[in-house]
């Protein structure tokens, strides 16, 4: 496989290798792993889709990076910085997408508005998720060692159709969070209502 490298605007000048340096930093090594994973599967759905291929893995290569800060230091950056209040009652399985941008920004100096964009939605979905956003939200669901059989189905239907493939991830999603009697965050609901109805 050819060494994957990213355009310095992507970067704000930041190597790959700085990058998986940092990331290697915050995360454990079965997490920084499966970022690998997520990048290569966000370029080839990129490449498969039209959508840049650059932003698509530099954000599959991002995407967890905040996902094992500790709850104090979310909370922190959620009072001090903007966020909705509201986030306080939900926990980083929905933070490493919306706040965790902030430490991407700090941090890694990633801040481009698509890359970050992408990441931000992950987590939740959006009702105006564009295809690379999409392309994010549905690598990390389809990565090579996920083997559950929504992520097989969702992985079967990105081959052809990326908002098939990002349903999918949301009915199991929602379906996950319902059975479990977890809280369900409005915006994901709003996104599944989005994708359900025929496009446009």
């Amino acid at each position: 496989m050819a060494t994957i490298e990213y355009p310095s605007q992507l970067t704000n000048g930041q190597s790959r290798a700085s990058i998986l340096a940092l990331l290697q930093n915050r995360l454990s090594p079965e997490r920084y792993q499966h970022c690998l994973r997520v990048e290569q599967t966000a370029r080839e759905l990129a490449e498969r889709f039209g959508e840049d291929v650059d932003r698509a893995g530099l954000a599959g290569l991002l995407h967890d990076y905040a996902k094992e800060i500790s709850k104090t230091d979310y909370i922190d950056v959620i009072k001090r910085n903007g966020f909705d209040l509201d986030l306080l009652h939900y926990n980083r399985g929905i933070w490493h997408g919306i706040v965790g941008t902030w430490f991407i920004k700090q941090e890694v100096g990633v801040t481009d508005h698509l890359v970050i964009q992408a990441i931000e939605h992950h987590t939740t979905g959006d009702p105006n998720m564009s295809t690379l956003d999409q392309i994010i939200f549905v690598a990390d669901f389809i990565e090579p060692e996920r083997k559950l059989e929504a992520e097989v189905k969702a992985r079967a239907a990105a081959k052809t159709n990326m908002r098939e493939a990002t349903l999918i991830e949301l009915e199991n999603t929602l379906s996950y969070l319902i059975s479990n009697r977890q809280i369900v965050y409005p915006k994901t609901l709003l996104t599944y209502n989005a994708f359900i109805q025929p496009k446009e």
